[in-house]
């Protein structure tokens, strides 16, 4: 059984995290098919917790350019929407496109 690509981006940014030292748990995800004249995926909206931390802030700032491994997609957009830390854990909006690796 194959996962789609919005439950492999949620663990693959869960495993990135850890990774990086802190632990970071969804709080709730939204899948919006998503389709052009030459690919086909999925946007994809993540809302995060995490407490701050210097471990978080150089995540956030680097996940831009991180590369993540989906098997049967790629993850072509990955965007911070948004971040406030005025409780703890803080919360983080990601926004990302997935397409099918052809």
């Amino acid at each position: 059984m194959s996962m789609d690509a919005g439950t492999q981006i949620e663990r693959a940014l869960v495993r990135s995290a850890a990774d990086a030292g802190f632990v970071l748990t969804l709080v709730a995800a939204i899948a919006t098919p998503w389709a052009s004249v030459t690919f086909t995926g999925a946007r994809h909206r993540l809302t995060l917790a995490a407490a701050r931390s210097p471990a978080l802030d150089a995540w956030l700032a680097g996940l831009a350019e991180a590369e993540f491994r989906l098997r049967g997609h790629l993850v072509a957009d990955l965007i911070v929407n948004g971040a406030t830390h005025t409780g703890q854990p803080g919360e983080i909006v990601l926004e990302a496109l997935t397409v099918e690796d052809c």
